[in-house]
This record gives C-alpha cells, structure tokens and sequence, in this order.
C-alpha cells in the first residue's frame, strides 16, 4: 500500500480517488488483522481500532483523499504513533 501511495504522489500526477480508497481500505483491513493478535486491554489496540475506523470512513468516502484531511483522521494518527512509542516501536501514522 505505501509503495502504491508514494509512488503515486512522487509520478507528480493528482492520485486518483480510487487509488486513495485502495490505499484506505488495505490500511484498514491490515489495521484490523494486527489489532486482533493482541489483548483487548492494550492502548495499542484501541489507537489501532481508532486508526482504523477513520481509514474505513476515508475510504467510503466519494472523495477519500479530502475525507481522510480532517482532524478526527490526524488526530488518530497521532495517537496511534504515540501509542506505539510508549511500547517501543517506533511508527508514524
């Protein structure tokens, strides 16, 4: 998903809805299968549920590129990076 994405935007053309919405829901569905393997207590999973929810929503969206530039999104990102931080991994969402 991230080769897909950055090449994309690197290609300097505008990257398509549809790709952002592949790009949203392979994150979402990759989120989901690593939040599974984990105990529900952990704050990593429940950033990672968070993360998640808001990928889903983007990429439902007509314009899931615009629909992921919203605080609600940014703000998951940034709580799942520092989630991960707490418990040593070093992610930037």
């Amino acid at each position: 998903m991230r080769e897909t994405l950055l090449a994309a935007l690197t290609s300097g053309a505008e990257p398509s809805p549809a790709l952002f919405k592949e790009t949203f829901t392979g994150l979402e569905k990759a989120l989901t299968t690593v939040a599974a393997t984990a105990g529900s207590d952990s704050k990593v999973v429940g950033a990672l549920g968070q993360f998640s929810a808001e990928a889903a929503r983007a990429a439902a969206a007509a314009d899931p590129g615009a629909a992921a530039d919203n605080p609600d999104f940014l703000k998951a990102g940034q709580d799942l990076s520092a989630a991960c931080k707490k418990v040593g991994v070093n992610a930037t969402f």
